[in-house]
């Protein structure tokens, strides 16, 4: 608990009371945060939440950032990759997570300005990118108009099919063999995450059956100040595609940061869903059916 509250307190949590309980004003917090950070707001502190806690403490400067394994995670890194897509530099996606895409884009910046290329972020470096930043910098982010544009990730191509429960079971099955076709049974979100990264595919749809789920939930990449264009708009069209069929319950788009959404490089929608009826089944079975053969045909 005690870690716990050390954790709150370095990103502005200052509770009225000075103990160690887990009270309500500490749950309204987490909340708080979690909300923040696109994340399920339960008010519990689970792995997840306790990792986002510790990376948003991290400050940009207050340490070297570099490509390492396991890679470097934090609100510095997200800082450092908004600087680098302002100035017109792709670090890829702003997930504050320091990868290959952000080390080439702080190379690239290095070169430009004369520096040594590292790919690491020295004090030099950081420097640079705050006084480059401050007279040439626009508001707007590279990366958002790569993905508006249609640049960056495959449109085209094979698509991963994974997680748990009847739909992405039943979908698996109703695809057969077709070799462009990967599917990930009952891994986790991040060795879901990390099968579709090395595997390069264009598309990644993610499911998960959940008790207190009413209806079907549409999930896409949203967090830093940044969001998946692509991602949010295939989820609008299945959810309009489920909200002309008269026997489908409640469906919701939601921008969030689940690890499925923030660890993949290309489009992904993560599908969270409640009981569903026979017909219902096969209604969403066939509007998924549809998304991927596009996706597969388009690539032909």
């Amino acid at each position: 608990m005690r870690d716990l509250k050390e954790r709150l307190s370095a990103i502005s949590f200052e509770p009225t009371t000075d103990n160690d309980v887990f009270d309500d004003e500490t749950v309204a917090f987490v909340e708080s945060f979690q909300r923040s950070r696109g994340l399920p707001l339960t008010g519990v502190v689970d792995r997840i939440t306790y990792e986002r806690l510790g990376e948003a403490s991290w400050q940009l400067g207050q340490r070297l950032l570099y490509v390492t394994r396991p890679m470097l995670r934090g609100d510095d890194v997200a800082e450092l990759q908004v600087l680098l897509a302002q100035l017109g530099f792709n670090p890829g996606r702003i997930d504050g997570i320091m990868g290959a895409h952000t080390a080439v884009a702080l190379g690239e910046f290095q070169r430009n300005c004369a520096l040594e290329e590292s790919a690491a972020l020295t004090k030099e470096t950081l420097m640079t990118l705050r006084r480059v930043r401050a007279t040439n910098a626009v508001k707007s982010l590279v990366t958002d108009a790569r993905d508006l544009a249609g640049i960056d990730p495959l449109t085209s191509g094979s698509v991963l099919i994974c997680g748990h429960g009847p739909l992405v079971e039943g979908l698996a099955q109703t695809l057969g063999d077709n070799e462009s076709i990967l599917v990930s049974l009952e891994s986790s979100q991040e060795e879901a995450a990390l099968y579709a990264n090395t595997h390069d595919v264009a598309l990644v749809l993610s499911f998960q059956t959940l008790e207190h789920v009413d209806g079907i939930h549409l999930h896409y990449w949203a967090s830093y100040r940044n969001h998946s264009h692509r991602g949010e708009v295939l989820a609008s069209t299945l959810a309009s595609v489920f909200a002309h069929q008269p026997e489908v319950p409640r469906v919701e788009v939601t921008g969030m940061a689940l690890p499925i959404l923030r660890e993949t490089k290309m489009t992904t929608v993560h599908v969270e869903h409640g009981d569903l009826s026979e017909q219902v089944f096969h209604q969403a079975i066939t509007a998924f059916e549809d998304i991927v053969t596009q996706v597969i045909h388009s690539s032909e």
